[in-house]
């Protein structure tokens, strides 16, 4: 489909509460194959709808080669604690270290509009917590313990 242009840090939709996806629309699958072309094109591991200026809540992840489509996602369950360098698409050559939950469960909606869950640990965990963080104009630059850092090889890094 089509690589869409990511917002970077300082872009004021980044910082706005995301709305509800009502129903899928052919633009709402667009967005999604646009969307995961994108998060595939700069080498992450997680989009979230702000960051390529479409304020809904839609995630798209792949951490492992599984594909996850989320749409009006929420998680219902976290526990354990994990700090670990993470990055962003939209904050670019950046990274800090930051607590997530070590384990999460979530629900979201597929493009059929099916609900499903998944169930994730580690960077999957991470994954989801901060893409989910994206759709209320949270970004985990916020989040950070102690200071940015610059990172040499984006591939070293977990970008999301």
């Amino acid at each position: 489909m089509a690589i869409r242009n990511i917002r970077e840090l300082g872009d004021d939709i980044l910082r706005k509460k995301c709305r509800e996806v009502k129903e899928v629309t052919p633009r709402i699958r667009e967005l999604i194959q646009d969307m995961y072309d994108t998060m595939y094109e700069a080498q992450g591991v997680g989009l979230a709808g702000p960051q390529v200026g479409v304020l809904k809540r839609v995630v798209v992840i792949d951490v492992d080669g599984t594909p996850y489509t989320m749409i009006n996602p929420r998680i219902l369950e976290a526990d354990g604690e994990q700090t670990g360098s993470e990055g962003c698409l939209s904050v670019p050559g950046k990274a800090g270290a930051v607590t997530r939950p070590n384990h999460v469960r979530a629900e979201a909606w597929n493009e059929e509009m099916e609900r499903y869950e998944v169930e994730g640990e580690g960077l999957l965990a991470r994954a989801i917590c901060h893409e989910l963080d994206h759709l209320d104009g949270i970004m985990y630059v916020d989040k950070v313990e102690g200071d940015l850092y610059e990172v040499g090889n984006a591939e070293d890094e977990d970008e999301e």
